[in-house]
C-alpha cells in the first residue's frame, strides 16, 4: 500500500499530513503548510514540510509575477514526495470539508455528484466551503489516480435529537436547512475513538468534550454519539473564540444594522474577525499573550471566556442527564494550564474536583481520585482522523 495525504484547505493556506498506509498503525511521516496563497505579495507564499525525523524543507512558491495558489502548493508537495519517497505514490487524499449538510452523514469518495452537492452548501459556509472545494479540485489534478475522500465537520453531529438541532422558528425554516449543524466533528470523532480504546467505561457514559482553541466549541456525548453541541447554524455560535463572538443576542445585530448602519459585510467582519478574545482585549486572540498582559481588558476577556465555558458545561450536562467525564482538547485545552484552572475552579457542584498539582504537571488525568467526574486532557488529531477515514473507505473497495 502507498501513502495517504490528509488535506485541510483554507482561503490562503493548505495544511497537510502524510501517513504510511502500508503499516497497521498508520504512522505519520510528515506534516506541512503552504501559506500566503492567493496574496499578491511577491515572495510571501511559502511551502514548508517537516518529517517525523526532524528534516525540514522550505521554499518560496510564487515567482513574483503571479500569486501562488492551491495548485502551486500541491505541485511543490509532489516534487518533494518524488525526492523523499521515490516509487511510493499517494493512494488516497482525504479532505476536511466544513459542511456536509443534512444528507452527507459519513465520509464519501468524491464524485461529480458529491461536488455538486457540496457546492450547493456554499451559502451555509461561505467563508470555508469554497476553499475546501478548491483544495479537492487541485488535489484531483495533482493526484489523478488517487481516491479523493471528503470528510465533513458536521457529520458527527447528525445524531442530535430534534430539540438539539432546531431553532424556535417556524418549522418551514428547519425543513429548508436552517438548523444547528455543529462543527469540529472530526476532532470530536477522534476523541470519541480514543476514549473507546483507552477508557471504554467513560466512553460508554456521559461525556463532554471541550475543543478549545482559536475556534472553540463543546460537544455532549453519550456512548460516543453526539447529542448536543455549542456551535449552531454556523461556527459563530456558542463559546467566545479567538476572533469570533460566540453566543450573542440577535437584538444586538438588529441594533447594529438599524442604529449603527452596519452592513452584512460589516457584521461578518466584526463577528468573525473583530470579536472574541481579540475584540474584547483589544490586544490579541492568543491566551498566552493575554495571560501575560498587565491589562484589565485582557483579564476581562479571559474571565469571560472561562465563564462562558463553565455555563456551557452546565447546560450540556443537563442535556445528557449528568456527567461522567470532561475531556479538554485543542490548543487551549491541551496547553493552557492557567485557563484550565480558571475553568475548573470550584466546580464541585457538578462533580468536578481539580487536582491542581496534576494540572500543573500536565498529566492526562487532572481530576482528583475522589472526583465524581473524571477530567482528561487529550490531544486531538484531525489529520489522523482524515487518514483513518480514507483507509477505511479504501478497504471497502
Amino acid at each position: 500500500m502507498g501513502l495517504i495525504l490528509a488535506i485541510n484547505a483554507g482561503s490562503s493556506s493548505l495544511k497537510f499530513a502524510l501517513f504510511d498506509a502500508a503499516k497497521e498503525d498508520l504512522p505519520l511521516l510528515a506534516r506541512g503548510l503552504a501559506e500566503g496563497l492567493g496574496e499578491d505579495m511577491p515572495g510571501h507564499a511559502t511551502f514548508h514540510v517537516e518529517t517525523v525525523e526532524g528534516l525540514h524543507h522550505t521554499q518560496v512558491l510564487d515567482d513574483g509575477v503571479e500569486a501562488a495558489d492551491h495548485d502551486s502548493a500541491l505541485d511543490a508537495l509532489l516534487k518533494w514526495l518524488d525526492q523523499s519517497h521515490p516509487g511510493r505514490g499517494v493512494e488516497s487524499v482525504s479532505h476536511r470539508v466544513v459542511h456536509g449538510g443534512v444528507s452527507l452523514l459519513d465520509p464519501v469518495p468524491v464524485t461529480a455528484e458529491v461536488l455538486s452537492c457540496l457546492r450547493e452548501l456554499i451559502p451555509l459556509a461561505p467563508l470555508h466551503q469554497p476553499h475546501n472545494l478548491e483544495g479537492i479540485e487541485a488535489a484531483t489534478r495533482a493526484f489523478p489516480q488517487a481516491l479523493q475522500v471528503a470528510c465533513f465537520d458536521t457529520a458527527f453531529h447528525r445524531s442530535h435529537p430534534f430539540v438539539a438541532d432546531t431553532f424556535a422558528l417556524p418549522r418551514v425554516y428547519y425543513d429548508e436547512g436552517i438548523r444547528r449543524y455543529g462543527f469540529h466533528g472530526l476532532s470530536y470523532e477522534y476523541i470519541a475513538r480514543r476514549l473507546k480504546a483507552r477508557y471504554p467505561n467513560l466512553h460508554a457514559g456521559r461525556v463532554i468534550v471541550a475543543h478549545l482553541g482559536n475556534g472553540a466549541s463543546m460537544c455532549a456525548m453519550r456512548e460516543g454519539r453526539s447529542l448536543a453541541s455549542t456551535m449552531g447554524f454556523t461556527a459563530l455560535d456558542g463559546l467566545p473564540m479567538g476572533t469570533r463572538s460566540g453566543q450573542i443576542d440577535p437584538g444586538v445585530l438588529l441594533y447594529l444594522i438599524q442604529q449603527k448602519g452596519l452592513s452584512a459585510a460589516d457584521l461578518t467582519d466584526l463577528l468573525y474577525k473583530g470579536a472574541g478574545l481579540k475584540g474584547m482585549s483589544g490586544l490579541s486572540n492568543d491566551v498566552r499573550t493575554l495571560e501575560s498582559a498587565n491589562s484589565l481588558p485582557a483579564q476581562d476577556a479571559l474571565a469571560y471566556f472561562a465563564d462562558r465555558c463553565r455555563r456551557e458545561i452546565g447546560g450540556l450536562a443537563a442535556s445528557i442527564g449528568g456527567l461522567d467525564a470532561l475531556v479538554l482538547t485543542g490548543g487551549i485545552g491541551e496547553n493552557a494550564v492557567q485557563m484550565r484552572q480558571r475553568l475548573l475552579h470550584d466546580m464541585q457542584w457538578i462533580g468536578i474536583e481539580l487536582d491542581v498539582e496534576a494540572n500543573q504537571a500536565r498529566r492526562t488525568v487532572i481530576s482528583t481520585p475522589q472526583s465524581a467526574v473524571t477530567v482528561l486532557v487529550m490531544p486531538t488529531n484531525e489529520e489522523r482522523m482524515l487518514a483513518e477515514h480514507a483507509l477505511e473507505l479504501r478497504a471497502q473497495d
